[in-house]
């Protein structure tokens, strides 16, 4: 990939992968072997994690599509090499999380597709983007799975913290663009629409009702977990990526950086 042209995002917003499109690959070694490095990428560019949880999922059966997308994701970091997360110095010790989900998005089996952000201060230290592991029958439902990974994520984190002897200042802040699970989060009541929701998932009202954890509402204008669950046009993309604090160094810092 030397010669390939630079792009500017990692995946289409067209993009709607099915493990039935294309031409299955004869020979899948190459593919496997190039996704496996790939995640190794993820550690520090959350930039591509959706992406290659995109192609992850067709490790069994990669078909020519699949390989393009592949292909796609190099020509995104071969313009970005220099793209790095920034660390600062901050007196501000919070934890604050983003939570998002693309409800049904799979085609094949109208799985969801979830992400969350986690910022200590000013700076990002735990992301993940998954597919979710069974179909969700409405989107309030999804979104709740969703909070629950995150809250998963906050509660371990605020275990850590705690060993090394970090005080946080209040309770971690959990913003999710969904109304109904934000409700869901603080209200008592069981309602009968929401009776398919697994009791299992409601430790979030609990962590909620003891005051362990702050569930918020945020537009869906302003949640930057949107970069973890599908893909955006470029301008939103870039607007996303810096405020994950992904950006790019001096070359003088890097050296020779090679694909």
């Amino acid at each position: 990939m030397d010669g390939a042209k630079p792009i500017t995002t990692p995946i289409s917003t067209t993009s709607t992968l099915s493990k039935h499109l294309g031409k299955p690959l004869s020979n899948p070694t190459e593919y496997r072997s190039l996704v496996k490095a790939l995640q190794y990428v993820t550690l520090t560019r959350p930039d591509i994690s959706f992406a290659v949880n995109k192609v992850y999922q067709f490790m069994a059966t990669p078909t020519d599509i699949h390989w393009s997308l592949v292909k796609r994701i190099l020509r995104y970091l071969k313009g970005s090499l220099h793209y790095g997360l920034h660390l600062q110095q901050s007196p501000s010790q919070s934890l604050t999380a983003f939570s998002d989900v693309d409800w049904a998005s799979c085609p094949d089996d109208k799985k969801s597709t979830s992400g969350y952000l986690i910022f200590l201060g000013p700076n990002l230290i735990s992301w993940q983007s998954r597919k979710q592991q069974t179909a969700a029958r409405s989107s309030t439902k999804s979104e709740y799975r969703a909070l629950v990974l995150a809250t998963s994520e906050l509660t371990w984190l605020q275990s850590l913290l705690s060993e090394l002897g970090v005080c946080l200042p209040h309770s971690p802040i959990l913003w999710c663009d969904n109304i109904g699970a934000t409700y869901l989060s603080v209200n008592p009541v069981f309602h009968a629409r929401t009776k398919h929701i697994e009791i299992d998932f409601h430790f979030v009202r609990d962590k909620v009702a003891k005051r362990d954890l702050q569930v918020h509402f945020i537009s869906t204008q302003d949640q930057i977990a949107d970069i973890l669950t599908k893909g955006l046009p470029s301008g939103q993309f870039s607007s996303l990526r810096s405020k994950l604090q992904l950006l790019p160094r001096p070359l003088s810092l890097w050296g020779d950086v090679r694909i």
